[in-house]
C-alpha cells in the first residue's frame, strides 16, 4: 500500500516582469501563498571576495505586515532568527546552481517579500527566486555583460509532510502544515540532486519508509514546479 496520498502541488503561477527597475522580477504563487521576488545586479562583491574573480548571489526574505491572519510587526533594526535562517537557505540554494566564476565580480541580490502566507513561503520563495535569478542572468547576457550562462542546473523547492493518517502529502497549506505530524522542505535540482533537506517530526517519529515516501513525493511534485518555471523562462 502506498504511503503517498497527494503528490501534486497546489496551482502554481509565475507572473514575471512585475518590477521595471529590477533585472528580474516575479510574483510566485503556490495556491494562496504569494511572494514578490526581485533580483538586482550590482557591480561589486563583498569585501572578502574582492579580486577573487568570483561573483556572489545572496537573498533577503521578509513577511509583509498583512501577509498573515494577524498583522505582523515589521523587522526594522534587527531581523528575527527565523527570517535570518530562511534568507540564508534561499541564498545557499541559489548559489548551489550558479558557477560564481562565470558570474564574474558582480553580486545578484534576490529579495523575497511574502505578500500572502498560506504555507510553504520558503519553498515558494526559492522556486520563484530561481525564476527571478534566471531573468536577471538573461538580461545580463542580452546586454552582453555576460558571454555565457553561469546557471548550472534548474532549481526548485517544495514542502511535503505526513498527515494525521500517516500519509504523505505535497505542498502543504497553512492548515495542513499546522496539523501535520512531520513537516519537510526539499530543495532539489532538475536532475534530482538534493540541495537541502529540512525535516522534523512534530509529534510521532517517522520511519525510514515514510522518509523515502517523503523524498519520492517531493521528486514527483517538483516536476510540476519545473514545468511551470520552463513556461515563463522560454
Amino acid at each position: 500500500m502506498s504511503l503517498i496520498e497527494r503528490n501534486t502541488p497546489r496551482e502554481i503561477k509565475f507572473t514575471t516582469g512585475v518590477n521595471p527597475y529590477a533585472h528580474g522580477s516575479v510574483i510566485a504563487e503556490f495556491g494562496n501563498t504569494k511572494v514578490l521576488i526581485t533580483a538586482v545586479v550590482e557591480a561589486n562583491v563583498p569585501r572578502w571576495m574582492k579580486d577573487s574573480g568570483k561573483g556572489w548571489v545572496t537573498a533577503e526574505y521578509n513577511m509583509l505586515p498583512s501577509s498573515t491572519h494577524e498583522r505582523m510587526r515589521r523587522e526594522r533594526s534587527k531581523i528575527g532568527g527565523r527570517t535570518y535562517e530562511i534568507q540564508r537557505l534561499i541564498g545557499r540554494s541559489l548559489r548551489a546552481v550558479v558557477d560564481l566564476e562565470k558570474l564574474g565580480e558582480r553580486s545578484i541580490i534576490v529579495d523575497c517579500d511574502v505578500l500572502v502566507a498560506d504555507g510553504g513561503t520558503r519553498t515558494t520563495s526559492i522556486s520563484g527566486a530561481y525564476v527571478a535569478l534566471s531573468l536577471a542572468i538573461q538580461k545580463l547576457i542580452s546586454e552582453k555583460e555576460l558571454s555565457e550562462n553561469p546557471i548550472t542546473e534548474e532549481l526548485g523547492a517544495i514542502s511535503v509532510g505526513i498527515n494525521s493518517n500517516g500519509k504523505v502529502i505535497a505542498d502543504l497549506n497553512y492548515e495542513e502544515d499546522s496539523s501535520c505530524e512531520t513537516d519537510m522542505n526539499i530543495v532539489m535540482t532538475r536532475s534530482g540532486k538534493f540541495v537541502e533537506v529540512q525535516g522534523t517530526a512534530e509529534e510521532k517519529p517517522f520511519s525510514a519508509d515514510q522518509l523515502q515516501a517523503l523524498l519520492d513525493c517531493s521528486k514527483e511534485s517538483l516536476k510540476n514546479v519545473f514545468e511551470a518555471q520552463d513556461k515563463v523562462l522560454k
